[in-house]
C-alpha cells in the first residue's frame, strides 16, 4: 500500500486507524488500474493477491473486495508468501502495485524491509534486495517474471536496477523525505497504471525471471537482537553476529523457508 498515489502516512495503511479506510480505497483502485491494464493486453485469468501486512484482521486482506473489478479473482492468504498455487500451475506474467523502496532508501516514501521495526538490511548472494527483489525472487522460482513495479521514483529506480530496463515501472510521487512526496492525483496515476500494465504485457519476455543464483545465501541484518535470537537454532540458518543471521541452500526458495517461516 505504501507506493500508491495519495498514501504518505502510517495511519493510512495501518488496519484500523481512521485513516486506513481512505488507504484501502486508494489501493484498490490502483489494483482495478492493473486489472483493466491486463484485460485490456488480453489476460484471459488475472489473480490478485494482497500482500500488506495491515494488522490485525486485514493482514493481507487490505482490498475492499465489493470494489474490485469484476475481472479478477483474489487471494486472501495467510502468511506472506505463503500461497504459491497459481505460480506453480504456471503463471506468464506478476506485476507488482503500490511498492515501497528497501530500508534505508532516502527518497523512498514510507521506506522499509519486511517489518521496519526488525529488519535493517537484506541480500541475496550479495545483493541488497527491499520486498520487489522477495517478491520477484519468489515468482522467478516458477520461472515466472516481474514485468512491472508501480511506486515512488525511489521505489521504480531500484526494480529496474534488480530486474533491468526491459521492466516497465509507474512512478505515481516523488518522494521528499519518508513521509512526504509530491504525488499525482489518483486519477491520473490510475490512467498510468493501466497504460502501464497494458504495455507490460505485450511483450512477456522484456524480462527474464528473477534467479538470486544457486546456491543461494540470504543475509539478514536486524535492527535489534531479539530476532536473530529466535532463529539461533533453526536448521541452515547461522547466526554470524549480534544481529545478523544467513540461510544457505540449494536454491532461493529453499533457503527463504529455511528461515521465513
Amino acid at each position: 500500500m505504501e507506493g500508491v498515489a495519495g498514501i504518505v502516512a502510517w495511519e493510512q495503511v495501518s488496519g484500523g486507524e481512521a485513516l486506513y479506510e481512505e488507504g484501502r480505497k486508494l489501493y484498490t483502485e490502483e489494483i482495478n488500474a492493473a486489472v483493466r491494464g491486463a484485460k485490456a493486453a488480453g489476460a484471459t485469468e488475472i489473480v490478485v493477491m494482497d500482500c500488506h501486512g495491515a494488522g490485525k484482521g486485514w493482514t493481507f486482506n487490505s482490498l475492499i473486495p465489493e470494489d474490485l473489478d469484476p475481472a479478477c479473482e483474489y487471494v486472501v492468504q495467510n502468511e506472506w508468501t505463503e500461497y504459491t498455487e497459481l505460480l506453480e500451475q504456471g503463471c506468464d506474467a506478476a506485476l507488482l502495485v503500490g511498492m515501497h523502496a528497501r530500508a534505508g532508501t532516502q527518497a523512498g516514501v514510507m521506506n522499509h524491509t519486511i517489518s521496519g521495526r526488525d529488519y535493517q538490511n537484506l541480500w541475496f548472494n550479495g545483493t541488497l534486495v527491499g520486498e520487489t527483489g522477495i517478491n520477484a525472487a519468489l515468482c522467478g522460482t516458477w520461472n515466472c517474471p516481474v514485468l512491472m513495479v508501480t511506486g515512488d521514483e525511489a521505489t521504480c529506480a531500484e526494480a529496474r536496477e534488480l530486474l533491468g530496463d526491459g521492466l516497465t515501472t509507474v512512478a505515481v510521487k516523488r518522494g521528499l523525505g519518508a513521509r512526504s512526496a509530491r504525488m499525482l492525483a489518483p486519477a491520473r496515476a490510475r490512467e498510468l497504471i493501466e497504460d502501464g500494465a497494458k504495455r507490460a504485457l505485450s511483450d512477456l519476455s522484456a524480462v527474464p525471471p528473477y534467479d538470486p543464483g544457486r546456491p543461494c545465501e540470504i543475509k539478514i541484518e536486524f535492527r535489534g537482537t531479539d530476532p536473530a535470537d529466535r532463529l539461533r537454532f533453526r536448521a541452515g540458518v547461522e547466526r554470524v553476529d549480534d544481529r545478523i543471521v544467513v540461510s544457505r541452500a540449494d536454491t532461493w526458495w529453499e533457503a527463504w523457508r529455511q528461515y521465513f517461516f
